[in-house]
């Protein structure tokens, strides 16, 4: 096993993982019982899950499509993602009212 590799992926997913949904999800779940290791299990499987697939995908896919033609069209996702959430959050937002004279 590559203990380079493994040490940088685990490092680059644990700091992208601070802070995310998945965590916030994980903390309100936790708050609501009084079962955190019951939450810990199976948030922690649904991550380990949700990493293999990715693997397991990323690995089939680089065969088939371009590394760099895959980082692009990751990146063209997220963007799209980020402007739905903006543009969905500006439209909800309400109205800012002006002061009566």
């Amino acid at each position: 096993m590559d203990l380079t590799l493994l040490l940088s992926t685990f490092i680059t997913v644990f700091l992208a993982e601070l802070g995310d949904k998945t965590q916030l999800a994980t903390v309100a779940l936790s708050g609501t019982t009084n079962r955190p290791l019951a939450v810990f299990v199976g948030s922690a499987s649904a991550l380990v899950f949700a990493s293999l697939l990715g693997a397991i995908a990323g690995g089939s896919m680089a065969t088939v499509i371009p590394g760099n033609l895959l980082q692009l069209v990751a990146s063209v996702g997220f963007l799209v993602i980020g402007i739905r959430l903006l543009w969905s959050n500006l439209m909800l937002a309400p109205a800012v009212e002006k002061p009566s004279n």
